[in-house]
Parts: structure tokens; C-alpha cells; sequence
């Protein structure tokens, strides 16, 4: 059986829909970058993506910050976790959090958008780097 992981973490704008919330879109959205929490959730709901989520939150700042807030809170080690992201920068950040003895977050840099073979794939990573640690 593949090793899934504890959590699953997917950026929103040009990763679960093609478009900024805060910028590409009119009303009943507001606009303000990154911190259009009250528009983001309007569309998982508008997408029925809710229903994929045990958990949701969003986070109106750093990834980082964002990670280093949910290991904290969940207490799942960053070695256990997938973060799938459109910004090759969020990716590059966040994949460094974590010790070199467990492993970090197993992140997958996204480029056309969330699709089943991508799911696939990027679980499919994670797999291999439990096989390496």
C-alpha cells in the first residue's frame, strides 16, 4: 500500500481555478490579494470543491508562516505533508522547512492547474521520498 500523506495542502489562484480572486474576477468578490479569504471560499463552495476537504483554511500571507502555523497546530511533521503550488517561489520556500533526519514538506510546483494526473503524481512523489527517508 503507498504511504499517503497526513496532510494535503493546495494553493488556490492558478492551482484549483485558472484566476486570481482577488484581481480577475467582479462581484460578489472584493478585491485584496492575497487576503480575499471571503471570495476564496465563495468559490470552493461555487466549485463544490468543499466536499474534497476535511479542513480548510486560508491563509492571507506567508507560506511559510502558513506551515509552520498548521505544523503547529496539527502537529503533523512537515515530512508529512504535500503542498501543491502554481509559484515556483512558494515551492522553493516551503520545501525547505523541515530536518534534514525526517524529511520536509513534499512539494509539488503545478503549472496547468489541478487535475486528476497531477493529484496522482504529485502523491506519487510523496511516496518516494518516504521510500528515501
Amino acid at each position: 500500500m503507498t504511504p499517503l500523506p497526513k496532510l494535503a495542502v493546495f494553493d488556490l489562484d492558478y492551482t484549483l481555478w485558472p484566476f486570481w480572486v482577488d484581481t480577475h474576477v467582479d462581484p460578489p468578490f472584493h478585491k485584496s490579494r492575497t487576503g480575499e479569504t471571503e471570495g476564496a471560499n465563495q468559490l470552493l463552495e461555487l466549485f463544490d470543491l468543499i466536499k474534497y476537504f476535511v479542513h480548510r483554511e486560508i491563509y492571507p500571507g506567508s507560506k511559510v508562516a502558513h506551515f509552520e502555523r498548521l505544523h503547529q497546530k496539527t502537529g503533523v511533521p512537515f515530512s508529512q505533508m504535500v503542498f501543491f503550488d502554481d509559484e515556483k517561489r512558494n515551492i522553493i520556500d516551503v520545501g525547505k522547512l523541515g530536518t534534514e533526519s525526517l524529511g520536509g514538506v513534499t512539494c509539488v510546483h503545478i503549472q496547468n492547474g489541478m487535475s486528476l494526473q497531477t493529484l496522482t503524481q504529485g502523491l506519487e512523489t510523496f511516496a518516494k521520498a518516504q521510500a528515501r527517508s
